[in-house]
């Protein structure tokens, strides 16, 4: 409020109170106005900080689920050779078999017949 009588004492003292309304100007106004500017920087800073953060830490996520599936990967392509080599040994073992018994041998018709 001392502000302001200063400004109307100056301002009858220098004739401008004359039949015009004089409304005083706050000082502050430019400096609300910068501060009320700089809330909203930094309010739309701190929304792109937190989209920033969110962004990395879905990034983030994603690399770790994709070396997740790149190690599945690794151990479903390592149990795929063990099994086939299990099946190569399964198959000579089976074919063996089979040649050492008579049940699956060629029978010759003609040299039973003589």
């Amino acid at each position: 409020m001392g502000e302001n009588s200063c400004k109307w004492e100056d301002a009858r003292r220098l004739g401008k109170h004359s039949s015009r309304i004089w409304h005083p100007r706050p000082r502050s106004l430019l400096s609300k106005m910068m501060n009320a500017d700089m809330d909203a920087v930094d309010a739309e800073n701190q929304v792109e900080l937190e989209e920033k953060t969110r962004l990395i830490n879905q990034v983030l996520e994603l690399q770790h689920t994709l070396e997740d599936l790149s190690a599945r990967v690794d151990a479903v392509k390592e149990e795929n050779l063990k099994l086939k080599s299990e099946n190569q040994v399964l198959g000579q073992y089976i074919e063996n078999l089979m040649s050492a018994s008579s049940v699956f041998q060629t029978t010759d018709t003609k040299s039973k017949r003589k």
